[in-house]
């Protein structure tokens, strides 16, 4: 057995010369620690940061209305925005028209007064057209409400509805709109909208877009009948000279689907068209 006093003499030995660097190390930190500013009690030499002046006028206890006027923030502002969508000429059979699809509307981040309108002229005179008066609300993010009236006109019989439904952007950036309409004696509509936008570059835009019409019950006065009655598809190529206005050019495929389309074809006119376009897209 080794002796307790050999095993102390082996440490003190190994460790000696470890002690001897980690004490040189710490006077070496001590005597750089002694030539930084602020040490032993030196104090630190003024900054360059010169402290605003005292307010001359203090700001007292405000209440929301003045701090509104005094911040030039209010989170319940009105504030509002117009949109000519398509305002087109349209080359069809059996001759030119000129369609437009407009909305509005004026309000707050959460309620706002909305209107909308689309139609179609052919000949000097409105062949069908629409417009809504609507209370929208938001309900989700990029997603609203709507409910409000719908009057039809133009060729055919005039038609009134209340209008319920909803509007946003869904993944993936597509825009949707769809719509539910109660009209007098019991008759019921719903339209179905989607479109998309898909950036060339930044200045050109290619939009191809969807419309769907159905109705419950069938109304010859107005040239429609029951069921799905009639499908629009197209595209087309607009180009941004500014966020603001954009011309364009396109293609679009109208068609009347089932009972509506026997309707047309008993009058003599035609189911299906393809029809181009050229238009300018304005909003402010």
């Amino acid at each position: 057995m080794i002796p307790l006093t050999s095993c102390a003499l082996v440490l003190a030995l190994g460790l000696a010369p470890h002690s001897a660097e980690r004490a040189a190390a710490m006077t070496t930190d001590s005597a750089v620690s002694a030539t930084l500013p602020g040490a032993a009690g030196e104090s630190l030499p003024p900054a360059d940061h010169v402290p605003p002046a005292a307010p001359s006028q203090p700001m007292g206890a405000m209440d929301s209305s003045q701090m509104v006027d005094v911040m030039g923030m209010d989170d319940q502002a009105m504030f509002g925005m117009f949109s000519l969508d398509r305002f087109e000429h349209v080359d069809a059979d059996p001759g030119a028209a000129l369609a437009w699809s407009l909305q509005g509307w004026m309000g707050g981040d959460f309620d706002r007064f909305a209107f909308r309108s689309e139609g179609e002229r052919e000949h000097g005179r409105t062949d069908r057209a629409d417009i809504e008066l609507l209370w929208s609300h938001a309900v989700a993010p990029f997603w609203d409400a709507k409910l409000g009236i719908r009057h039809d006109f133009g060729r055919g019989a005039e038609r009134s509805w209340l209008a319920s439904g909803i509007q946003g952007r869904a993944p993936y950036d597509i825009d949707m709109t769809a719509t539910v309409y109660l009209g007098e004696r019991g008759n019921t509509a719903v339209r179905f909208e989607a479109e998309y936008n898909l950036l060339l570059s930044q200045r050109l835009v290619l939009q191809p877009r969807f419309e769907l019409n159905g109705y419950g019950k069938a109304d010859p006065s107005a040239r429609v009948g029951s069921g799905v009655a009639d499908a629009e598809l197209g595209v087309r190529l607009r180009y941004e000279i500014q966020r603001r206005f954009a011309p364009y050019v396109g293609v679009e495929r109208h068609q009347l689907l089932g009972a509506t389309a026997d309707l047309a074809r008993a009058a003599g006119e035609v189911a299906g068209d393809t029809q181009w376009l050229a238009g300018v897209r304005i909003w402010f």
